[in-house]
């Protein structure tokens, strides 16, 4: 194995041992609960079971729906704290990006999923396509149209929406769960700072560190499947034709998910012929809110983008 390689690996093990004693984000991008009301919030629908464990999602439901559901997933590094204390990952950065949305006549559904340190890749995309199918198969429930759901994640949510988003996942079709007859398809997706591009976070001590913790292995020549592993589980490798309209939203100063994941992101949709755009928030760093509380001169209005990116293609989806 390389020297280089080596070191990096051995950082990325020391931040690994140490991830489930630090919060990640950092306090301030998870954005806690602040005065911030949501009209009505359905708590703790229960949309799988695993190992006998419910897996949990919120409806946020607006006051005057427009008939479209919004899958939202919040950055965790894939991390779940452990404890009965820990707040619920479905509950964090819906206050920053929940209202946008709901305001605007979406139903949002935030959701929970298995995370490391005690579960690792696939367990996190196989519960977002659980999540996927329950609530397509249950959108007449909420007042949604199946046929047009979004998806809107930030960093390691991102990726986990980016990824389902890509795969497209069609229905079980013998599956005696109903459910999971449906597809795990998005119509529109939104994704904020997100991790597209596994390999290439090697670059990253600290964002090889938790790539590593979820997938429970490193990228090296001593794993010989592990190169194909990181490749797989990158939303930029299953980016296709089929790919739903895609708006990336990066800050340029970003020192944990480079902003060139976006950018190679948008490249390879772009050459897939995959309507997509890529917002640029000058020096916003990794976080639901970019960094700074409040919203900077002459930054982009990020939460319109995204409304106004479902407004455009899952509402009224343009022409392919």
């Amino acid at each position: 194995m390389p020297q280089d390689l080596r070191r990096r690996l051995a950082l990325a093990g020391l931040a690994v041992a140490l991830v489930p004693a630090l919060p990640f984000p950092p306090a301030a991008a998870q954005a806690p609960v602040t005065s911030v009301t949501l009209p009505q919030v359905d708590r703790n629908v229960i949309y799988g079971m695993y190992s006998g464990g419910a897996l949990l999602l919120d409806v946020h439901r607006p006051a005057k729906p427009n008939g479209y559901g919004i899958v939202f997933i919040a950055g965790s590094g894939w991390q779940a704290a452990p404890g009965y204390d820990a707040t619920p990952l479905k509950e964090t950065q819906i206050t920053l990006w929940g209202p946008p949305l709901v305001a605007a006549g979406y139903t949002v559904f935030a959701i929970n999923h298995r995370a490391a340190p005690r579960f690792h890749y696939p367990a996190a995309i196989e519960d977002v396509q659980r999540a996927v199918r329950f609530i397509r198969h249950h959108a007449r429930d909420y007042g949604v149209d199946p046929d047009r759901l979004g998806g809107l994640g930030g960093s390691s949510g991102g990726h986990l929406i980016g990824l389902t988003a890509t795969l497209g996942a069609p229905g079980l079709a013998n599956d005696p769960d109903p459910v999971n007859r449906e597809p795990a398809t998005l119509q529109a997706v939104v994704l904020r700072a997100p991790l597209v591009d596994l390999p290439k976070m090697q670059a990253v001590p600290a964002g090889l560190a938790l790539v590593v913790s979820f997938l429970e292995v490193p990228y090296g020549d001593n794993v010989p499947s592990s190169k194909t592993l990181w490749a797989e589980a990158s939303p930029i490798t299953h980016v296709s034709a089929k790919t739903p309209p895609l708006l990336l939203i990066h800050g340029d100063a970003d020192p944990l998910v480079p902003y060139a994941q976006s950018e190679g992101m948008k490249a390879a949709l772009e050459a897939a012929h995959v309507p997509t755009k890529l917002v640029t928030v000058p020096g916003g760093k990794h976080a639901a809110d970019f960094g700074f509380p409040t919203p900077q001169p002459g930054w982009p209005n990020y939460y319109a983008e995204a409304v106004g990116w479902f407004d455009r293609y899952l509402k009224t989806p343009a022409s392919r």
